[in-house]
C-alpha cells in the first residue's frame, strides 16, 4: 500500500479521515496520541456537531422513500462509519430516541409513511422494513451497543428472517400487504446487504450459513450484471460509480460489505468488483466521486470535481482487509 496515498490521507483535513486511518489502515491504538488527537477534533469539528444534531432530532419526518439521502437514519449510519460511539457527548439523546422505538419482534421502528399504491397504510406509522431496520441495528452495534438486551433480540430478530435465498422484502406485519416492486419469492438486494452489514459485527455470524447465503445473493447478482434485475436493483452503470454516503444499492457499498466476510475474499466475482472500483482511481491513484447525494453538498465525497480523502480511505481500507497492497 503506497505511503503517499496514506500521507496523504494523514494530511487531510477530515479528523475523520485522519482518525479512521490510523485506526483502520495503519492499526493504531485507540490510545496512540495520535489517534485521540483526531479523534478529539472529529467530535467537536462542525460538520459531525451537525450529524449529531439531526440525528438526535430522530425520526425527524416520516421516510417515504428509502434513498432519501437527508433523512437522519443515513446521519446516524454515517457517524458510526466514522466511529462516533453512543457514550461519545451529543449521543445518548440521539440513542434514546432510536432505541425507544422497538417492535415486540425485537426490530428497531422508523417513522413511515407507505402510500396505499403500495399496499401501505397511507398515513405516518412507527414501524419496519427490512430496508430500515438493519441500518438502525448496524448503528448500534457499530456504537458498542452490542451487548444490550435489546440490541440481541434484534440481532436475533434479523437472523431470524433470512430464507434459503438471503433476505426477501419483508415489514412488520402491520403492514399488511406491502412488499417492494418485485416477486415475493426473489430475494431483495438491499435488505441482503443491510442485514450482511450489521450481522458482519457480530462475530458468531461472520462464517455463518445464513450470511454465506446472503454473500452468495449478492455474488450472484453481480455475475447475473445487465441483464438480470431484483426488486429494481441493477449492476450496471450507475451501480458501478463510486459514491457515498452508504445509502443505497452500489458498488462500494456491496464491496464494503462483502469485504468483511473472508469468505469472499478468493470469488472471482468479488475480485471482479473489486477491480471494476479500483479502475475508477485517477493518474495519482486517488478516487473521486462518481455520482453524489445533493443533500450531502459540502463534505468532500459529495464532489465530483476533486479527490476524497474518505472515498480513498475507504478503497484502501478494502484493499488492506483483502490482502492487496
Amino acid at each position: 500500500m503506497h505511503t503517499t496515498q496514506i500521507q496523504w490521507l494523514l494530511d487531510s483535513n477530515e479528523p475523520w479521515t485522519r482518525y479512521r486511518t490510523l485506526k483502520d489502515i495503519l492499526d493504531c491504538p485507540e490510545n496512540d496520541p495520535d489517534v485521540q488527537a483526531s479523534r478529539s477534533e472529529m467530535l467537536t469539528h462542525p460538520k459531525v456537531g451537525g450529524l449529531i444534531s439531526e440525528a438526535a432530532s430522530w425520526p425527524g419526518y416520516a421516510l417515504k422513500r428509502h434513498n432519501d439521502a437527508k433523512h437522519p437514519i443515513y446521519k446516524f449510519s454515517t457517524l458510526a462509519d466514522f466511529g462516533v460511539k453512543s457514550s461519545d457527548p451529543g449521543m445518548a439523546p440521539a440513542i434514546k430516541a432510536l432505541m425507544d422505538h422497538q417492535s415486540e419482534d425485537g426490530a428497531y421502528q422508523t417513522m413511515v409513511h407507505i402510500p396505499k399504491a403500495f399496499g401501505g397504510p397511507d398515513k405516518d406509522l412507527w414501524t419496519w422494513v427490512l430496508c430500515d431496520t438493519p441500518t438502525l441495528l448496524y448503528t448500534l452495534l457499530e456504537m458498542d451497543l452490542a451487548h444490550h438486551p435489546q440490541v440481541q433480540n434484534a440481532v436475533h430478530h434479523l437472523v431470524g428472517l433470512v430464507d434459503e435465498n438471503g433476505w426477501r422484502c419483508v415489514a412488520s406485519p402491520d403492514l399488511g400487504k406491502f412488499k417492494g416492486p418485485g416477486r415475493r419469492s426473489d430475494p431483495c438486494p438491499i435488505a441482503t446487504l443491510y442485514a450482511l452489514k450489521a450481522l458482519s459485527l457480530v462475530p458468531e455470524y461472520l462464517n455463518s450459513n445464513e450470511t454465506r447465503v446472503g454473500t452468495e445473493i449478492l455474488l450472484a447478482h453481480w455475475e447475473k450484471k445487465f441483464d438480470h434485475k431484483l426488486f429494481l436493483f441493477g449492476t450496471g452503470t450507475d451501480f458501478r460509480k463510486i459514491k457515498y454516503p452508504y445509502v443505497w444499492y452500489d458498488i462500494l457499498h456491496v464491496v464494503e460489505v462483502l469485504s468483511r466476510y473472508p469468505h469472499a475474499y478468493d470469488d472471482e466475482r468479488f475480485l471482479e468488483m473489486v477491480k471494476t472500483i479500483t479502475d475508477q482511481a485517477d493518474e495519482n491513484g486517488r478516487f473521486t466521486a462518481m455520482s453524489m447525494y445533493m443533500a450531502w453538498k459540502g463534505w468532500s465525497f459529495a464532489s465530483k470535481k476533486d479527490p476524497s480523502p474518505w472515498l480513498n480511505f475507504l478503497v484502501l481500507r478494502i484493499l488492506k482487509r483483502i490482502g492487496y497492497g
